[in-house]
């Protein structure tokens, strides 16, 4: 028995034992896992697998078992990425501490940030939100305002952030301050992290047209960070930046990717145009859902590619971009396919909540509308076009 066969033997033995019933069905919105210091959980079974998830190293299988990982070789992640497949088993954790922090603290943070950010991130102890994006600093990132100003050890903070997706739950922030007012504005950067349970913190969620409130606006009046919290160098934060924005984009692409979700296209079609023959009955709607699989497959596939490159030690480059793209366009002709097939059934946030739809039917067209930010956020697609345009193609500006 090879060694792989006998990892592929004990996981599925350890996730048939460990991995709650409820964990094997399509996760609702609201039972999306997370974390931190004020985590709530609707379905006990969310936190139980989380901590059992984390306990093994799963949450993040390729970290160093030294930071909360399991140490896992590519060749073991994907032995793990298919048993948890198999048995259609949520993520146990997710968020920007895994996709975002993490990968970036793992290459440009000191041993002693790692230490002590890693493994709560692993556990799901910490929630962390993004302070990149200002009120006139958005696609133009670098002209950013939000200054930091030296006070012994520490730094005080003030200005304002923009869609700070998940600030009013977050326990603590990643943020690009400026610390040098005089340098050109790619430099005079720098990449901070501070608690966000302090005084001088004020967030305001942003209501959006799908009902819900990801994203927020965040202030800072005279928040203090201490200066052993900057990760790289000071003044030279746009460089780590950058790097988490590929780290970002290639997160944010991966819901083009054939991710869970809470009801597949196959089933739903079944449900609003029927089946005959063992088949979705309207050949148009059975068209357009087997060419979405096919475009969701080989998107998968190139996905997986590039994963297994950075776990050779590849970190995102520009790449990232073709994946934010793609994916989030995908993503959203999803939903536009989804819609298609429910017909008038997918009406029921455009009139009084009192109406006759159903909740499912109520929360797709919720998905709907928020999947309009997917090619916003990280990002615009016109911003990517031209990364890709510019990095991966070499074209002239």
């Amino acid at each position: 028995m090879s060694d792989l066969t006998a990892f592929r033997a004990e996981i599925r033995s350890w996730l048939e034992e460990n991995c709650p019933a409820s964990m094997r069905t399509p996760m609702p919105a609201d039972e999306t896992p997370g974390g931190g210091r004020r985590a709530v959980f609707k379905n006990p079974d969310t936190k139980v697998w989380l901590e059992r998830m984390a306990e093994r190293g799963f949450t993040v299988p390729m970290w160093p078992k030294a930071y909360g990982g399991a140490g896992l070789s590519k060749e073991e992640n994907g032995v793990l990425t298919e048993e948890l497949r198999r048995i259609n088993a949520r993520p146990a954790h997710v968020g920007m501490g895994i996709s975002m922090i993490g990968p970036a603290l793992l290459e440009f943070g000191t041993e002693e940030q790692k230490q002590e950010h890693l493994p709560k991130i692993a556990r799901g102890e910490i929630w962390w939100c993004q302070g990149y994006s200002e009120p006139n600093a958005g696609s133009d990132l670098a002209s950013l305002r939000t200054s930091a100003v030296e006070d012994g050890d520490e730094y005080i903070i003030n200005g304002q952030k923009i869609w700070t997706s998940g600030a009013d739950h977050a326990d603590w922030i990643y943020c690009l301050v400026r610390t040098d007012f005089d340098a050109p504005k790619h430099d005079g950067i720098t990449f901070i992290l501070f608690d966000m349970d302090q005084p001088g913190v004020t967030v305001k969620p942003i209501l959006l047209i799908s009902g819900l409130s990801p994203f927020c606006e965040t202030f800072f009046d005279n928040a203090r960070a201490s200066k052993s919290q900057v990760v790289g160098e000071v003044n030279k934060g746009w460089t780590v930046a950058k790097r988490l924005l590929q780290y970002e984009r290639t997160s944010i692409g991966g819901i083009g990717g054939g991710n869970q979700r809470s009801v597949t296209l196959e089933e739903l079609a079944a449900d609003y145009a029927g089946v005959a023959d063992g088949r979705i009955a309207d050949p148009a709607i059975r068209a357009s859902v087997t060419r979405h699989r096919m475009n969701d497959r080989a998107y998968a596939m190139t996905m997986r590619r590039s994963v297994e490159e950075m776990a050779s030690g590849v970190a995102p480059g520009a790449v990232s971009s073709m994946f934010k793209y793609y994916g989030t366009e995908q993503n959203k002709r999803r939903y536009d396919l989804m819609l298609d097939i429910m017909g008038t059934s997918s009406l029921g946030t455009v009139v009084a909540e009192q109406n006759p739809f159903s909740a499912h039917e109520l929360e797709t067209t919720r998905g709907w509308l928020r999947s309009k930010a997917n090619s916003i956020e990280g990002g615009t697609s016109e911003v990517q076009l031209n990364i890709i345009a510019k990095r991966v193609l070499g074209l002239p500006d």
